[in-house]
């Protein structure tokens, strides 16, 4: 949440007062000066304090999820079910939400919470998040593949994709695998980009976004962010 808004909420002065408190450098974010009233903070994971008095407020929600194929990234959906009707009632709080997207038909790591400007913070060019894919075409990745998407794959309308990079895992003449990791997200990018190398994708798994990796979490099962991610999340909330 934004920080003047936690500010308010905790009812320590009006609109103005909290900006003053920012301004005037009275506000610090583990330690460090708040920067703006925009800032994105969590109580939950971090101290914010005025002086030596430690607020505290309702942290927010985080969760990995394996997602499967058949299931939208959205919070509601007339036709399919969504990312959110994988998780137990208990864990389905007000105003969560998936980080990016991906297709209907693909599977794989999504993020899952009800911090809203942290899907915007980690999307953002600045951050160069990465996303990493296990892939399968229906056929053959020769020697010139890795180049093909090092050097930036141009689709048919023109779009140049930037620089991606691709590590073939097995070849064949009727099926390929490979892992294809990018840094950015146009509309069915992937799939584009094996089609501008002539090949078509038959499955696509995402097991890898920014600095979360899907590891052994089984298809259509979350879980809680752990200690160490938590540590990497707090860089995105800056």
């Amino acid at each position: 949440m934004r920080l003047d808004k936690f500010l308010e909420a905790q009812k320590i002065g009006s609109r103005g007062q909290v900006k003053k408190l920012i301004k005037n450098q009275e506000i610090l974010v583990d330690g460090i000066v708040a920067s703006s009233g925009r800032q994105n903070v969590d109580p939950g994971l971090q101290a914010i304090t005025i002086g030596d008095h430690l607020l505290e407020g309702q942290g927010h929600h985080y969760y990995i999820l394996n997602k499967p194929t058949g299931h939208v990234c959205a919070r509601s959906d007339a036709q399919h079910p969504t990312v959110l009707d994988c998780l137990s009632d208990h864990d389905r709080w007000p105003d969560l939400y998936p980080i990016g997207r991906l297709d209907r038909d693909t599977e794989g790591l999504v993020l899952l919470t009800d911090n809203g400007p942290l899907g915007f913070r980690m999307l953002h060019p600045k951050h160069h998040v990465t996303k990493t894919y296990y892939v399968e075409v229906n056929g053959c990745l020769g020697n010139d593949a890795p180049a093909f998407f090092r050097s930036g794959v141009r689709f048919h309308d023109g779009t140049v994709c930037k620089a991606a990079a691709l590590e073939i895992l097995s070849s064949s003449s009727d099926l390929s695998s490979a892992r294809l990791t990018i840094s950015e997200g146009k509309f069915h990018q992937v799939k584009k980009m094996f089609l501008a190398y002539g090949l078509k994708v038959t499955f696509l798994k995402r097991i890898s976004f920014a600095d979360f990796h899907l590891g052994d979490l089984a298809i259509g099962q979350y879980r809680t962010l752990s200690q160490s991610e938590i540590s990497l999340l707090k860089s995105y909330l800056d």
